[in-house]
């Protein structure tokens, strides 16, 4: 099926209000992303372009600065979280739970909900058996948390026109690819309907500072503007969820780790706002 004929139509003023959970009125959904780059093929993403424009293989260099999030960066967010009481969801790269068992007993310790992101950090595209990956990020996961997960983002939010068909048929009862809404939206799919997550492409490290190269305040900024719209809105048209997306070798780092600090202190501080895993806005949607 084409996007398109998986989803319906609504605007928001044609939606009957539902009630947050415990009152609140914009549900804000914390997502970590940890990944596996492995040194063998490229790199998913450059902070360091090669030199002459010559691509490089192995390439150390943009391999280290992920690998600094992993050993260094992912500690930071991790102890800013608990110093507020948050816990986020986790994107997890099935991968990371056998390479950075550390990473993923300390995430599941502090009561992190795991949400599937590939095996690998490879584009879905270019994956030639797409169950087989789901199948093996599932059991990675099921390994460390005891039960498998109820979420997935894929690689990069990469998807094929199969890819929401598989999910489903391998338990998978959200998707954060599709950010089409600020609230959870039914996906159908041959073996019955997944929910859409609202996720962020723009409350998100990655396009806001590697790609559009702002100074990092502006995660702080556009964050409080946008939740401050989403609880005026909420008011008429119900509660709302918020995405927002982080990564260790970007907000983990020195430089950045206060302002995700500031930033994260800022939206806890408002009223009416509680930050919530995705598995806790799937079962408060379906109730509602």
């Amino acid at each position: 099926m084409r996007p398109e004929a998986r989803l319906d139509y609504a605007a928001p003023r044609d939606r009957a209000p539902r009630t947050g959970p415990g009152g609140a009125r914009v549900l804000v959904f914390l997502v970590v992303n940890v990944e596996e780059w492995g040194i063998d093929r490229p790199m998913p993403r450059q902070v360091l372009s090669a030199p002459t424009g010559a691509s490089v293989l192995p390439d150390i260099a943009n391999w280290a600065w992920h690998e600094y999030g992993m050993r260094v960066g992912f500690w930071r967010i991790l102890r800013a979280c608990e110093a507020l009481g948050i816990r986020p969801t986790l994107s997890i790269n099935g991968r990371v739970c056998e390479a950075y068992p550390r990473v993923a007993a300390a995430a599941h310790a502090a009561g992190w909900e795991f949400m599937g992101h590939g095996f690998r950090q490879v584009p879905t595209h270019l994956v030639e058996d797409q169950g087989a990956m789901v199948r093996d990020t599932v059991a990675a996961i099921a390994r460390v948390t005891g039960a498998p997960p109820v979420g997935w983002l894929g690689p990069g939010l990469t998807q094929t026109l199969e890819t929401t068909d598989i999910l489903a048929a391998h338990g998978i009862r959200y998707c954060a690819d599709w950010v089409v809404d600020d609230v959870p939206v039914a996906i159908r799919t041959v073996h019955g309907p997944i929910w859409s997550m609202p996720y962020s492409v723009e409350l998100n490290d990655i396009p806001l500072i590697m790609i559009q190269h702002h100074r990092a305040e502006e995660l702080q900024e556009r964050s409080l503007a946008q939740l401050d719209r989403l609880l005026e809105e909420a008011e008429e048209e119900g509660c709302k969820v918020m995405g927002l997306a982080a990564h260790p070798y970007i907000s983990g780092v020195p430089h950045r780790i206060g302002v995700l600090e500031r930033t994260l202190e800022k939206i806890a501080a408002r009223p009416g706002v509680v930050f919530a895993q995705g598995r806790a806005i799937l079962e408060w949607w379906e109730a509602a």
